[in-house]
């Protein structure tokens, strides 16, 4: 029933979205949401800082006018995913659930305590479009195309850098004792949700063997507390079919104005240049598996 509730108000909202005024004025320290000129900006960043993360075009038939040709959408590719969701120790401590009793589902906070990202913010203080600061992701795939024998590494073999902000921190899961990694990988996505004037994550997995994930897989490495409410399958409004999984973004925006209250609180500013890497960092409370967190620490 939840699942048909969620398809009927989906697709009301997809009616209503055109008709809705574009956002011009910036109401992000207000609201939390942004305008389609602040959500460039922030991709801007975003992919100068961490260039796993690219812009791209989509289909020509599904361009929206009020955004760059160029620049519609962001992706990053080929995320490793180490383990699933159930191999992963889990507590409660750090949980706070926003608006349970919210029809649309509503939303488990794993990053409320602020200290994080209060950290983060101030790192990026003095990063900007004009520094040399670059990010590089290390995935399994790399690996195997660099090795001339084609042989998965061990993990005494990976080469990690600790200071650098966009690699990749996970942890192998390993079947029995053999040195063979399970891992999936995922796509990425980010657009600009009009209705909602947020970003917006899609998400699309492969198995080990690259073929891709079915839905219920897909929800293996998905947060509990947002199977089928704040996450679910849709149309992706740049890509063609099939559907891709979604976290809706009903609350992006109530999330991101608590990060900024707080964080001004703590004696530093959120800017909306800021607004991806933050992003990812609350996303990943539904997304706990996936290794794309790429906001932890910063090289200046």
């Amino acid at each position: 029933m939840a699942t048909f509730q969620n398809r009927a108000v989906q697709k009301l909202i997809e009616i209503a979205a055109p008709a809705i005024p574009l956002l011009k004025e910036s109401k992000f320290k207000e609201t939390g949401v942004i305008t389609t000129e602040e959500f460039v900006h922030a991709g801007d960043f975003l992919v100068h800082h961490c260039p796993t993360w690219k812009w791209e075009r989509g289909e020509d038939a599904k361009v929206k006018n009020y955004l760059p040709p160029d620049k519609q959408f962001l992706s990053t590719r080929n995320v490793p995913c180490y383990k699933r969701l159930k191999q992963m120790q889990t507590t409660d401590e750090n949980e706070v659930i926003l608006d349970e009793d919210d029809p649309e589902g509503g939303w488990v906070d794993t990053h409320h305590n602020i200290d994080t990202t209060i950290k983060v913010t101030e790192q990026m203080d003095d990063m900007s479009l004009d520094s040399d600061t670059r990010c590089r992701q290390n995935t399994e795939a790399e690996g195997e195309e660099e090795s001339s024998e084609g042989e998965m590494c061990s993990d005494d073999e990976v080469d990690v850098d600790d200071d650098d902000p966009c690699e990749v921190k996970g942890v192998s899961s390993r079947k029995d004792d053999s040195n063979v990694v399970s891992m999936r990988s995922y796509d990425l996505y980010i657009t600009y949700d009009r209705y909602y004037q947020t970003p917006r994550m899609w998400i699309f997995g492969y198995d080990e063997a690259k073929r891709p994930l079915s839905v219920e897989e897909t929800y293996e490495d998905i947060s509990s507390d947002h199977v089928k409410k704040t996450v679910t399958q849709e149309n992706h409004p740049h890509l063609p079919p099939p559907g891709m999984l979604s976290i809706h973004p009903c609350k992006h925006a109530e999330v991101m104005k608590r990060i900024i209250e707080t964080t001004a609180e703590g004696g530093s500013v959120v800017e909306v240049h800021m607004y991806l890497l933050i992003f990812l960092k609350f996303v990943q409370a539904v997304l706990p598996t996936i290794e794309y967190d790429y906001t932890q620490q910063f090289t200046m």
